[in-house]
């Protein structure tokens, strides 16, 4: 009775297993016609195209352990930064050092003391320090994937950012690097000068425009055509310009403008630009519902993750620069929440980004979750602003 049913299973199997073969078969026969023909060849021919697939395969190699591997990722590394140490406000006068005191001879019957001159010195800048430091993770300690060129060619010409492969870090870089260019617009036009009284600092207006270069920018483009100067090197010349800025303000000649009204435009200019991200999520996950499959819901996941990545080293520093204003409108605890959301939504980290249903119970939608972090963390810092404009 069983027969007929082991039967029909067993076709079923069968046919499926044809189908696999040839579809394997297809797969590989592109390479397979291509070694009978390189076999035939002589050792002119065969000796150059060795050493060109020999290169492409350390190419690839080499692209795709930079795109797995992160370095030094620490969604805590504003600890490194110390920042409870600091005692005073970004540009303000560091207390003179105590004198020595030397011990004098018994025998001496006069004393004569000359005053000591000691050079001012000024509170550096910890929103400039985290600044520099994000863009050295980008760049330095690892490498800017954007612009590599096997990250333009893409995947047989198919934009990265499409397919579920090796875009993850290049997307929470541009996300990381999002936080830094809106962080030095804000340097130049306001934390840096003395609004209405003193011109721009020099040292921020060549950060920020470094830092508005394009992302993919390698060695050499088409349009326009020619050579070209590549990302990381504007890149790390804004970081550049960033530390000068800040040893000069440490030695009191640069200026940082500490006052409440640059706070609050400061927070507005960050809530508005993560409430981009925000709608830029929303979109995603009303629209698409992949699931698993959703090619782009992982570069949207990444660079909102980057974002707030940023954001989180920034806002602590900005709770350094700007102690004693929110030491004046009793703000500390309300600046710390916003600190803690900030870190709670780096806590997710899924192994594979799923934009599914939000009612849905296979899988799950990442791009909502993170979305929803997002406006806690945007809420938290309209709040802020609320209380700092009272």
């Amino acid at each position: 009775m069983l027969d007929p049913v082991i039967a029909f299973f067993r076709r079923i199997f069968a046919a499926l297993g044809r189908g696999i073969s040839v579809v394997i078969a297809g797969l590989f026969w592109p390479f397979r016609a291509a070694h009978g023909w390189y076999g035939n060849r002589n050792g002119v021919i065969k000796v150059p195209i060795a050493i060109a697939l020999v290169f492409l395969v350390g190419l690839y190699g080499y692209f795709i352990w930079q795109t797995q591997v992160w370095t030094n990722f620490n969604p805590d590394y504003v600890k490194d930064y110390k920042f409870a140490e600091r005692t005073l406000g970004a540009g303000q006068e560091l207390p003179a050092p105590a004198p020595a005191t030397t011990a004098t001879s018994t025998t001496s019957t006069t004393a004569s003391t000359a005053p000591v001159t000691t050079a001012k010195s000024c509170q550096s800048s910890a929103i400039v320090d985290v600044s520099a430091g994000l863009i050295d993770y980008n760049v330095d300690q690892n490498s800017w994937i954007s612009s590599m060129l096997l990250y333009r060619l893409g995947l047989f010409g198919m934009d990265w950012d499409s397919t579920p492969f090796l875009d993850n870090k290049a997307s929470f870089q541009r996300g990381v690097n999002q936080a830094v260019r809106r962080t030095s617009v804000e340097l130049v036009d306001s934390l840096g000068r003395v609004r209405g009284t003193s011109g721009i600092d020099p040292n921020l207006q060549s950060a920020r425009g470094n830092l508005q270069f394009d992302e993919y920018s390698w060695y050499f483009g088409l349009n326009p055509f020619g050579p070209k100067t590549p990302s990381p090197s504007y890149y790390r010349s804004a970081a550049e310009s960033l530390r000068k800025f800040n040893a000069s303000l440490a030695l009191c000649n640069s200026v940082f403008d500490g006052r409440a009204d640059n706070l609050i435009q400061f927070v507005d200019r960050i809530a508005n630009d993560i409430g981009g991200t925000s709608a830029i999520l929303r979109e995603r996950s009303e629209n698409y519902n992949g699931g698993w499959f959703d090619t782009r819901a992982d570069d949207r996941f990444w660079f909102a993750y980057g974002q707030l990545y940023g954001y989180y080293g920034i806002l602590s520093a900005a709770g350094a620069d700007f102690s004693q204003v929110i030491r004046e409108r009793n703000l500390t605890s309300l600046w710390n929440d916003t600190l803690l959301q900030t870190r709670a939504a780096l806590r997710i980290q899924p192994m594979i980004i799923s934009n599914g249903d939000e009612s849905g119970w296979i899988m799950p939608s990442h791009l909502a979750t993170m979305g929803f972090y997002v406006l806690r963390v945007r809420s938290n810092l309209v709040e802020l602003r609320s209380v700092l404009d009272r």
